[in-house]
């Protein structure tokens, strides 16, 4: 038997989770990037051994995501959206979190409302790196190659640079209006192409 739970934060509780990340951010200042993405991994490793429902996997995939737009190097992002990106997984570098991960079925509760808070902030991010996601996928499938095997190709950096310009280009149109719509999971036809990803789902 199974049982479906809804719940909805307001602007306190939402308040409450900005504070925790801003204290996050503070108390991994100091620690290089290549740390704080380590730490984000850990995180992610220890949850694959985990017990957890559905809505916490499928957005801790989504923080996989995050991961890997900073780790893909055919990605490349330009110095000012990797550091957005660093700001976000700042919080799961952060041992100190609301939930401690060791709690039975919940631990990555926090963390769970952190990906969604950070994936509506890096909204235009992620759906630019999923769109040069599925076109390098598209692309190997016709050359004949495994994804992993594309590098940085003329032909990639290209389509690279419009996803970027056109993402910088969205981003500015809804600077102000607060959080954008959710990105990636919980869309039916949302399928993921190969990334240079830790985390799973079972």
């Amino acid at each position: 038997m199974s049982i479906t739970l809804n719940f909805e934060l307001n602007d306190h509780d939402l308040a409450h989770f900005q504070a925790a990340a801003e204290r996050s951010r503070k108390a991994v200042e100091g620690k290089s990037a290549e740390e704080i993405v380590n730490a984000a991994v850990a995180l992610l490793d220890d949850a694959q051994k985990a017990t957890l429902p559905d809505f916490i996997r499928e957005r801790l995939l989504r923080l996989d995501d995050m991961i890997a737009m900073v780790r893909d190097t055919a990605w490349a992002m330009p110095a000012e959206d990797r550091e957005r990106v660093l700001s976000a997984l700042a919080y799961f570098a952060d041992p100190n979190d609301i939930i401690p991960d060791n709690v039975q079925v919940l631990g990555f509760l926090d963390d769970a409302v952190m990906i969604e808070l950070s994936g509506r902030e890096l909204a235009h991010e992620l759906d630019a790196y999923d769109d040069f996601c599925d076109y390098r996928a598209r692309e190997a499938s016709r050359r004949g190659v495994e994804p992993a095997t594309l590098g940085r190709t003329d032909w990639l950096d290209s389509r690279r640079e419009e996803l970027v310009e056109r993402m910088h280009a969205r981003r500015e149109r809804d600077f102000g209006i607060g959080y954008g719509r959710s990105s990636g999971y919980g869309r039916s036809s949302y399928v993921r192409a190969w990334r240079p990803g830790v985390f799973t789902v079972r």
